[in-house]
């Protein structure tokens, strides 16, 4: 309170949109409050310098984050519930009823859920006839550089949404989005399979640390 009051977190959000807001006065929104010798807009800067930034702040596990002086079960839990209704809006903006006709909202939502991953995960957005999304499924989980994807697993998955098409993705924990032999193998063997079903692959993503590569932009699909 003995911040000017155009220079406070949430007056100056009222005033100018959240986007006017740094990443400091963001998390202090969610923080709400700092501690007896901190106040909260310092603890929110603090957080950020040692956990690496937002991104680093966000991914932290409990344990992590709970060796920051002055945070506690609460903070953690009011950080989690943000990054959780962030993903339930990206995934919101992907099933609001019209086709999938936006890959850079699909490319958001697929980093949001699988760039975190410290091992490879194969995912499947599921689709019906007008390209509008029925469900996000993560179907396979493996090791830091692999994992094993089974198509007939993946045919009974479509099957049981009854979709139309599907767009495949998996996170390379390197950070690296490039695709391997494996990769163009294993999505040349799914295409053939779910060929056999008349369901379309409109893309295979790879989500790496800063980019995602699609498969269908640059010709591999």
């Amino acid at each position: 309170m003995d911040w000017p009051i155009n220079e406070r977190p949430r007056e100056k959000l009222l005033a100018h949109g959240a986007a006017s807001l740094t990443d400091v006065e963001l998390v202090a929104i969610f923080l709400r409050t700092g501690t007896a010798k901190q106040p909260v807009l310092h603890l929110a800067d603090s957080l950020i310098q040692q956990l690496g930034g937002i991104r680093g702040l966000l991914e932290a596990d409990y344990q992590t984050l709970c060796r920051c002086h002055g945070v506690g079960l609460a903070k953690y839990v009011q950080l989690q519930a943000a990054l959780e209704l962030g993903e339930r809006f990206l995934f919101a903006s992907l099933t609001r009823g019209d086709g999938l006709l936006d890959p850079s909202t699909t490319r958001r939502f697929l980093k949001s859920k699988l760039r975190g991953y410290d091992r490879e995960v194969f995912a499947c957005l599921f689709l019906d006839n007008q390209h509008r999304v029925i469900s996000y499924e993560e179907l396979f989980f493996g090791t830091i550089d692999g994992a094993s994807v089974h198509p007939r697993e993946v045919v009974k998955r479509v099957l049981h949404h009854n979709a139309a098409a599907v767009i495949f993705a998996h996170n390379h924990p390197s950070g690296v989005a490039e695709p391997s032999q494996a990769d163009q193998r294993i999505t040349e063997r799914l295409k053939s399979a779910l060929l056999l079903v008349d369901v379309r692959v409109l893309d295979h993503m790879i989500v790496g640390d800063s980019e995602v590569m699609s498969f269908a932009e640059t010709g591999l699909i």
